[in-house]
């Protein structure tokens, strides 16, 4: 079932003569059937790369109410910080439950305008290019939205019959509350539909596909373990969670199509109505059998190994991607010199992803001035006020400061790659690249290892004890500098919520280290005392994700009325355009 929607394998052809030249009479490599593949679509790519003909009709917008919506998007970004790979796709969800579920209200659309004026926003806000989108796209956006509008009224229907039907209040709320999760729910599959089509990378899903073809055929289960049914769309998933970087919403559109089959590429007349109410009369079951897929117990153990063959790809991807044929004729010649290419990649992508972390640092650091330093401010001067507790001068200071200066000493002191990491990497591309270097053994997935309920409740315990051991020695630290009750529970919280996000900042740098760490007694006391705080903050940082006042200030209370600004601006500079051309 899963052929019916990732890309296909890519035939054998002759790209180009130099491609398939060897010389025998050197000591060079060969490459599998898998890496050819990857070196020929690579080469392909860079030979074919041009836009559309300058005759075709482009979506353009304009250049100066464009600044408007870049400049908004931009502070919009940085009280809510995401991935930057995610930030197109959590922007066109962000317009399509604007336009659907808030202005949808007051005003009928149909695909074909909700896809325009999407395409504008995008291109506005600085996530498409101006004028280089051919026309066409709106056209096979609204192709897109279109199935999904279909589904989303057939569903609501559906509620809304039940909802006929109920007389009891308090089951009427539940079907309101199911009806605005599903519609948000299938908004935000379409919206990772249009991001998918906007991101057709054939040479990452040609990745995926290799990947997925050595996985599958090395992964081993226990006899134990009942889920080989589920092993082979766990282990796409786990490639589409770690190397594509999918979040929940793209992996959720993956599950939906994987149990729909004749959604994926299906347009408008593809899917008749029966079939639209076939699948809304089993969506709140869809949803569950997705939620349980994503929450797998296959799912940990699977990542940590793609997690590993994805540095493999992508090491290789950056070696042969700047030109494939040198690339491949150095392999033909000599197998060293191609490893000491590979050698070269890794502490290129070292020092590069090293720049990179700082940047993110800074661009989190910014984020948790803004979204929390401040906070500090607001709360803790007037709630030392209210319980008549004495104001601490030099605390204050430290509770402002503290959550920015933490995580740029974490950033600071972060573990880089050595070199028996790099010749980690090398055997890995080795195996993944040449013939003859392919695994001999399978990987065994080992089944969960389940504790004795009394063994689980000491550990449980002990991880408790730990955490109140280690806050207990910060609070008196605490209380000789003279925080008063209401600074150190501020102190307590920041230092939970911030040592949790440098997990996530520095997430990037520690993917690339593939060896195990030593384990030492410094170690181990640092994770005794410092991991629960940890899981604190984690916990913390989740439930203050859901009530961020600021991105509720900006998407119910700005953004409506500025993109309505936004876009009569516009109306009038075309329109001031219009007469300026009459006149001439």
């Amino acid at each position: 079932m899963l052929s019916l929607f990732w890309p296909a394998r890519f035939y054998f052809f002759m790209v180009s003569p130099t491609l398939m030249r060897r010389n025998d009479s050197t000591r060079g490599a060969e490459l599998n059937l898998e890496a050819k593949h990857l070196f020929q679509l690579i080469h392909l790519e860079k030979k074919g790369k041009n836009d559309a003909g300058d005759d075709t009709p482009k979506i353009s917008v304009s250049e100066m109410i464009s600044k408007l919506s870049f400049v908004y998007e931009k502070i919009r970004n940085a009280v809510d910080y995401e991935e930057d790979h995610l930030l197109r796709k959590n922007a066109i969800i962000r317009i399509l439950k604007r336009q659907v579920m808030i202005e949808g209200v007051l005003k009928e659309s149909n695909s074909e305008q909700l896809a325009t004026h999407l395409l504008a926003e995008l291109i506005r806000a600085g996530y498409l290019p101006n004028n280089k989108l051919p026309e066409t796209k709106i056209k096979e956006t609204a192709l897109l939205l279109e199935k999904y509008i279909r589904l989303k009224n057939h569903s609501v229907a559906q509620i809304n019959a039940q909802l006929n039907l109920k007389t009891d209040l308090n089951q009427a709320k539940i079907l309101i509350g199911e009806k605005n999760t599903m519609v948000g729910w299938l908004l935000s599959l379409a919206a990772c539909e249009i991001e998918e089509n906007f991101d057709l990378n054939r040479v990452k899903h040609a990745v995926v596909s290799s990947m997925f073809g050595i996985l599958s055929k090395n992964l081993e289960l226990p006899a134990s373990l009942p889920y080989q049914e589920d092993l082979e769309i766990q282990t796409y998933l786990s490639i589409s969670r770690v190397f594509m970087r999918y979040d929940e919403a793209m992996l959720s559109l993956v599950l939906f199509k994987y149990y729909n089959a004749s959604w994926a590429g299906a347009e408008k007349d593809n899917l008749s109505d029966q079939e639209i109410i076939n699948i809304a009369s089993t969506l709140a079951v869809l949803k569950n059998r997705i939620d349980e897929q994503l929450t797998h117990p296959l799912v940990k153990q699977l990542d940590r190994l793609v997690k590993v063959y994805s540095l493999y790809y992508n090491i290789l991807l950056e070696n042969v991607q700047s030109d494939p044929v040198k690339a491949f004729e150095d392999l033909s010649r000599d197998e060293n010199k191609f490893i000491g290419n590979i050698r070269k990649t890794c502490a290129a992508k070292y020092h590069r992803e090293n720049n990179r972390l700082w940047r993110k640092a800074l661009r989190s650091i910014i984020y948790i001035f803004l979204t929390k330093s401040i906070f500090v401010f607001l709360i803790e001067v007037p709630a030392i006020k209210w319980f008549k507790e004495p104001l601490n001068i030099t605390s204050l200071i430290i509770n402002v400061s503290f959550p920015a200066v933490l995580l740029f000493l974490i950033v600071l002191l972060s573990r880089t790659p050595d070199k028996k990491n790099t010749e980690k990497i090398v055997s890995g591309v080795k195996e993944i690249a040449l013939v003859g270097m392919g695994r001999k053994q399978p990987i065994l997935i080992r089944a969960p290892k389940r504790r004795h309920s009394a063994t689980d409740f000491f550990f449980n315990f002990l991880y408790t004890a730990a955490f109140f051991a280690s806050s207990y020695g910060i609070l008196k630290v605490l209380a000789w500098a003279h925080f008063n009750w209401v600074s150190m529970i501020i102190f307590m919280f920041f230092l939970a919520f911030v040592s949790f996000f440098s997990i996530i900042v520095t997430k990037d740098i520690k993917d690339l280290i593939i060896v195990e760490k030593r384990e030492n007694l410094i170690g181990f006391l640092l994770d005794l005392f410092y991991m629960p705080i940890i899981a604190v903050g984690k916990w913390l940082s989740e439930k203050a994700s859901k009530v961020n006042v600021f991105v509720f200030f900006f998407d119910f209370i700005i953004e409506a009325p500025f993109k309505i600004f936004v876009e009569i601006a516009e109306d009038w500079t075309r329109y001031v355009k219009e007469r300026k051309d009459n006149m001439l």
